[in-house]
């Protein structure tokens, strides 16, 4: 394929990543394009309004469902607590219900990531009705906060968020390989130590061991179970300096990558000699929307 046609495809695939998916999801209908205004979007005062009213009952009633697990305040104030949980429970329920009439396909809503976490987020209470002790899964309203970053200027945040998927995602090979090889280590260790020690000093088992080299190779150290005689120390005390080396790894490994993503998520400066188009990827030579040549210093072609 030559450069050119690649340049055209660069230019369709954008125009396709810059088309506003939020106007997809608008109805037609004016009422409900209004509550969907509202509801799902920040640059009004009514849905700046919406959300900063929906962060502050968030906050309250996971508030709410803290308090309720403490046995003192569940014993002195348990009554005031569930009145105020299912007020919570009743207006978020009101919520979802718009939420799904203010979509042009609730199904798509239903689905997605906040649909889930909406969803899940009301459940609780009335699984509390008929089954005990799930009112405590009602904690999961926390997620629901990730909804207004966009309300406190957060956006951005959500795009180094991004930054640091893409970097995981590009490195699960390398840290797979890693946590491989420290498996096998503390399987190892383990091993050793029980039988260098035994169960005269709490190495009752090879599993006992490995959970002592697990604990003792991220340096952790609880100090449940020690080594008691000399070799098992100098055992111990290699896996100790080992512990050190090995959490510098996946470190390395994940800047790395970090620093590949933040380098492509990185625009190019140069515009468009003949549309003045900019905004273009770091390794682009032509214009992802004319298709023009760019010059290969960030500068616009002749």
């Amino acid at each position: 394929m030559s450069d050119k046609a690649r340049g055209l495809g660069r230019k369709a695939a954008a125009r396709l990543a810059h088309q506003p998916s939020a106007d997809l999801d608008k109805p037609a209908i004016p009422w409900r394009r209004r509550l969907y205004e509202v509801i799902f979007e920040a640059e009004t005062p009514a849905g700046k309004a919406f959300d900063v009213g929906l962060f502050l009952c968030i906050v309250l009633s996971v508030a709410a469902v803290l308090l309720e697990s403490i046995a003192g305040v569940r014993r002195d104030f348990g009554e005031a607590l569930t009145a105020i949980e299912w007020v919570f429970t009743v207006l978020f329920s009101i919520e979802y219900t718009l939420r799904m009439l203010a979509v042009r396909r609730p199904a798509r809503y239903a689905f997605s990531f906040f649909g889930i976490v909406d969803f899940l987020a009301i459940v609780p209470s009335y699984l509390s009705l008929f089954v005990a002790g799930t009112s405590g899964l009602m904690v999961v309203r926390v997620f629901r906060l990730l909804r207004v970053f966009r309300v406190f200027k957060l956006t951005r945040h959500l795009a180094e968020a991004g930054v640091l998927m893409r970097a995981l995602v590009a490195s699960r090979h390398k840290i797979t390989v890693f946590l491989s090889t420290v498996i096998l280590l503390v399987v190892t260790m383990g091993t050793v130590m029980y039988f260098l020690e035994g169960p005269a000093s709490g190495f009752t088992s090879i599993p006992r061991g490995i959970y002592w080299a697990i604990v003792t190779m991220t340096t952790v150290g609880y100090g449940d179970i020690a080594p008691q005689t000399i070799p098992g120390q100098m055992v111990a005390a290699a896996v100790m300096i080992l512990g050190y080396g090995i959490i510098a790894v996946p470190t390395g490994i994940v800047t790395l990558e970090m620093a590949i993503a933040a380098r492509e998520a990185d625009p190019n400066r140069a515009r468009c000699p003949r549309c003045d188009a900019d905004g273009h990827r770091r390794d682009a030579r032509f214009c992802h929307r004319c298709g023009a040549r760019l010059a290969d210093d960030g500068m616009p072609a002749a």
